[in-house]
């Protein structure tokens, strides 16, 4: 055993305390987390700098996309974007693998214990199998046209074949990029079990502008991939408001991004029984549109917030610490101890792994981290993370 103090220890599930000493065995587990000069009698204590709380959690992530880093230009947005994933991410699959072992290595020094990752390949098979991170895949499927969804859906159904028996799950793209024929395919098969879902949801103004009117830049994008969208109907709604009816109180359902969702979009959510769950990653709304969520409508609303990186493609790190910091900057009246629920227990709670990870309780095995340069309870651009555990 051995015992690690700190200026203030986070356990998550309780208030931070002061000087507070972490007792871990030799594999990793918890063996109790005390106040000052509680600590079990002669294990030895190594005193720290900082705030000592339990592994990230990242929920959302592209690990095959990390070939991707510093080849898309930044504040171009998402139509833009996407059209330069499509264009960039054909390369040799040794390139494309050794590139997402060093992502994942990063997150392992970032201290990121658990990811939900978004999988579009096998590429990350053998990665993941490993074990060096806890993954949960989401077979992701796009399919826009309606006549393509039974076809798109058993491609999905493959790919998950091969990834099992890891942990995955078959997930809709987005919005503008799934059909209702295929979200209805997803949906029923979500009621045998197979629940977590993670949507990309409301990135850009023109996501919303498209299903309300059918104008914007996403007519653009589907005329520069010659995929004809005739069918499509505006709904005279925002994306959101027109999709979560196509999906189920079976679904763990994950939005992300939420760049331009607004209140009306909240409230007409929590009209539906479903089972919500919101991901912020502040990094690549930057990267991309120069834009941050309005984080405070979410705050207080009753649904489980979590963080997330999302890819190499899109941000400059796979930290979450970083997008913590990037929060608290833009809005400095979140304390680090929410922020740090957002990017632990949250998230283990989505990917249903909290029983071990997210939490500095007696019994888990949730990783340890150090965070420096800290003001007192604040972040500040300086502060870092250090994997202990």
């Amino acid at each position: 055993m051995k015992s690690f103090k700190a200026d203030y220890v986070f356990p998550v599930c309780a208030d931070p305390i002061k000087n507070g000493v972490v007792t871990v065995d030799d594999f990793g587990k918890i063996i109790a987390v005390t106040h000052p000069n509680t600590h079990p009698a002669g294990v030895p204590v190594e005193h720290l700098s900082g705030i000592i709380c339990p592994g990230f959690v990242n929920t959302h992530c592209h690990l095959e996309l990390s070939h991707l880093k510093d080849k898309i230009s930044r504040h171009t947005g998402l139509v833009n974007f996407i059209i330069d994933v499509q264009k960039f991410r054909g390369a040799d699959s040794y390139q494309v693998l050794e590139a997402a072992v060093a992502a994942e290595n990063e997150m392992i020094e970032n201290g990121i214990v658990a990811v939900g990752d978004i999988s579009n390949t096998n590429i990350t098979i053998p990665i993941k199998a490993a074990g060096k991170l806890y993954y949960h895949s989401f077979i992701e499927t796009f399919g826009f046209l309606p006549a393509q969804a039974e076809q798109t859906f058993n491609k999905a159904l493959d790919l998950l074949k091969e990834f099992k028996p890891l942990s995955s799950s078959i997930t809709p793209h987005a919005p503008y990029s799934v059909s209702k024929e295929l979200f209805k395919l997803i949906k029923n098969y979500s009621q045998t079990g197979h629940n977590l879902i993670s949507i990309h949801n409301q990135e850009c103004d023109d996501e919303n502008k498209f299903y309300r009117y059918k104008q914007g830049s996403f007519n653009d994008l589907y005329a520069s991939f010659g995929i004809d969208i005739s069918h499509f109907k505006p709904m005279a709604r925002n994306s959101i408001q027109s999709v979560i009816p196509l999906l189920t109180n079976k679904q763990e359902i994950l939005l992300v991004h939420n760049t331009c969702t607004n209140l009306k979009d909240i409230y007409f959510i929590k009209r539906f029984d479903h089972n919500i769950h919101w991901c912020f990653c502040p990094g690549a709304n930057l990267y991309i549109e120069n834009k941050l969520p309005k984080i405070e409508l979410f705050i207080n609303q009753g649904t489980n917030i979590t963080l997330g990186t999302d890819s190499l493609a899109s941000n400059s790190k796979l930290c979450i610490l970083n997008e913590m910091r990037i929060i608290q900057q833009k809005f400095p009246l979140l304390s680090t101890a929410r922020l740090m629920e957002w990017g632990t227990i949250n998230g283990a709670t989505y990917l249903g792994i909290d029983d071990e990870k997210g939490t500095l309780e007696a019994g888990k095995t949730p990783g340890l981290n150090l965070i420096t340069d800290v003001d007192g309870l604040m972040l500040t651009p300086e502060s870092k993370v250090r994997r202990l555990l």
